[in-house]
């Protein structure tokens, strides 16, 4: 699959309360997406996945009975590398958001916890990483 955007680009997306009979999506759910920006280039094969960005901002929010989150995000550029569960990024940005969310087995506890100021922050859990200014890497676990 190929995304490519010539020029400016607007992605607005909200949902509320959802419920679908698919595994991992029959937690009801809220929440609001919004992005916008000039060129941007996706690739994707198999387990790999390519990415670079002109300006941009976004900003979303979300709940649901497990966790919420929220952030806000201005780019100058990026571009990232992904193969499997490791991702690398190199950009200029600064992002600020906070991501805290429990698990749904017998045990309640936390699975993962993400905060970032400014571009600068670390994903502890199902997701580690760290990133300085907007540019950083990350494993997915599982």
């Amino acid at each position: 699959m190929f995304d490519f955007y010539h020029a400016e680009f607007v992605k607005i997306i909200s949902s509320v309360v959802q419920e679908n009979d698919k595994p991992r999506m029959r937690v009801p759910k809220a929440g609001a997406y919004a992005e916008a920006g000039v060129g941007k280039a996706r690739a994707e094969w198999s387990v790999f996945e390519a990415e670079a960005n002109g300006p941009n901002a976004s900003a979303g929010a979300g709940a649901n009975p497990l966790g919420a989150s929220a952030f806000a995000r201005a780019e100058l550029a990026s571009a990232s590398a992904a193969a499997g569960p490791v991702k690398v990024k190199v950009g200029l940005a600064a992002d600020t958001g906070t991501f805290i969310k429990v698990n749904t087995g017998v045990d309640i506890g936390l699975t993962g916890v993400e905060a970032k100021v400014l571009g600068t922050g670390f994903s502890f859990g199902r997701k580690m990483g760290v990133s300085v200014l907007g540019t950083g890497i990350e494993f997915n676990l599982w």
